[in-house]
Formats: C-alpha cells, sequence, structure tokens
C-alpha cells in the first residue's frame, strides 16, 4: 500500500478527534481566558490560581500520590509480566484472564468494590476482628492509602501489559549464552535481563504516572478531605464555586503537563522495539 494511501485511512481517526476532543478543548479555553473574561488580566489570574496554597497543596498530592501509585505498580508488575513472558499454556492463559477481565470492568465498580473490603465494617477489618488480631477496626478508607491502592489496581493493566510487551521482545539467546559462561540466575537478571526491559519500565512507569495525574473517581471516592487532586480541584471549581476562569486555569496547567510527559515518553520510547518488531 503507498504511503498516501496510508495517510488517507488515518484522515477519519484525524477527523474524529479533531471534532469531539481538540474543537470544544479549544473553544473552552478560547470563552473561558480569552472572551469571558478580560484578557489584559489574564496573566494575573494564572498566577494568583497556579501560586494559590489550595493549587500548590494540590499539585504536591497529586505528585505524591502519583509516584506512589507507579512505584507500587511497577513493583507488581514487573513480577507478572516476567511470569507471563516465561510462561504458556494454561498458566498463561489463567494469568492474562485476571490481568485483562478487571481491565474492561467500569472504574466505578472496581473502586465501590475495594470500599467494601477497605471500610470500617467491611470485609477485611470483620476478618481481623474474627482471628482476634485488632480490637477496633483499622482507617484502612478515605486517606491516601486507599486512593493508592484502588488506583493501583486500575492501573497495574497498563503496567504488565506494557512490560510484557517489552520481555517478549529480548532475546532469548543472550540469556542462555550469559548462562553458558557461567552467570547465576540472579546475575542474569540482574546485568542482562533487567537492563534490557529497561525501556519497557520507563514506558510503563511514564504511561502510569500520566494517567495518575489526571485521575479523579478513585480519589474522589476513597480519598479524604485533606487528599484533594488536582482533579478534582478542577471539579469543585465547575461544580461547586462556579470559578469557570480558575477551572480552566488549572486544566491548562493539567493539560500542559501531560503533554510534557507525553513528550518524554515519546522521547524516550522506541515503540517499535517495545512491540518486538526491530
Amino acid at each position: 500500500m503507498k504511503p498516501h494511501r496510508t495517510t488517507l485511512l488515518m484522515l477519519p481517526a484525524f477527523a474524529m478527534l479533531g471534532c469531539i476532543f481538540l474543537a470544544p478543548l479549544a473553544w473552552f479555553f478560547v470563552h473561558t481566558l480569552l472572551i469571558d473574561s478580560d484578557p489584559s488580566d489574564l496573566r494575573d489570574q494564572l498566577v494568583a490560581v497556579l501560586a494559590s496554597r489550595a493549587m500548590l497543596r494540590a499539585i504536591v498530592t497529586t505528585n505524591w500520590i502519583s509516584l506512589l501509585v507507579t512505584v507500587t505498580v511497577l513493583l507488581l508488575g514487573y513480577p507478572i509480566a516476567y511470569y507471563l513472558a516465561n510462561r504458556r499454556g494454561f498458566r498463561f492463559t489463567l494469568v492474562v484472564f485476571c490481568v485483562i477481565v478487571p481491565y474492561f470492568t467500569s472504574i466505578i465498580v472496581r473502586t465501590y468494590s475495594w470500599m467494601v473490603l477497605l471500610g470500617r465494617e467491611g470485609l477485611i477489618n470483620q476478618a481481623l476482628r474474627d482471628l482476634h488480631l485488632i480490637s477496633d477496626p483499622l482507617p484502612l478508607l478515605y486517606n491516601q492509602f486507599s486512593i493508592v491502592i484502588g488506583m493501583t489496581y486500575v492501573l497495574l493493566p497498563y503496567m504488565v501489559l506494557t512490560l510484557f510487551a517489552a520481555m517478549k521482545g529480548i532475546d532469548r539467546n543472550l540469556l542462555l549464552a550469559a548462562r553458558g559462561m557461567g552467570a547465576s540466575g540472579p546475575m542474569i537478571f540482574r546485568r542482562v535481563y533487567l537492563p534490557l526491559s529497561r525501556h519497557g519500565v520507563i514506558s510503563g512507569a511514564l504511561i502510569v504516572f500520566i494517567l495518575s495525574i489526571g485521575f479523579f473517581i478513585t480519589p474522589a471516592l476513597m480519598g479524604g478531605p485533606s487528599d484533594v487532586m488536582v482533579a478534582m480541584l478542577i471539579e469543585r471549581s465547575v461544580e461547586i464555586t462556579l470559578d469557570w476562569p480558575g477551572a480552566a486555569v488549572m486544566s491548562l496547567f493539567l493539560l500542559s503537563v501531560t503533554l510534557l510527559l507525553y513528550a518524554v515518553y515519546y522521547r524516550v520510547t522506541d515503540v517499535r522495539r517495545l512491540m518486538g518488531t526491530v
């Protein structure tokens, strides 16, 4: 197929993206920041919103929670991806099923499931009390701990699938050569396997972090009053205080950070290598 014909096949997707995403986004920012507000005060408004105490606290909270979630997902996802990359048959199918099926379940359903488990009268507290390990319920819900648990569960498939794709592209002959030269299993993993899967680790971490900074449903349902992330602050500005210019400034900030991180992701990630085609 000629290159220009391939480009024509992409035109419907680009047109739909422009109509349902780019055009409404541009209309929102133009009307909120330039038409409905005084353009001469735009700079002062940007500084006032971004330098406000609530926004600074939300930025710190968002980055801290996103970092915790990324590290947790990486620690859990790497062994799962390694297992999948080195298994076949029924075990492989079973693990893939357990990873993929929750991915197609509604985020709200998954979040409420964790709320049932972590609540004061939830299954975990009831089990601990039945075992006489605790006398009072543990505060497992409405804090950063529950946010990290809920977001980790939702974002784990992204990390596992990204790492699995990277690990499948590793040449097994390199591992056999290292073993033939007398290297032990841990040394092969540390000196050969881990460096070769590093691009998958970086790609998966960036994907999870980018998704984490814009998360709303899980932190809103499972977080406490002091665990306000940027997306939640935008929602409050729109729904409660009706501060549309402030919400537009925060949305623009969040969009800029996301695009910057995506640029880093595009810079450090070789998609062909990630998919094992080179």
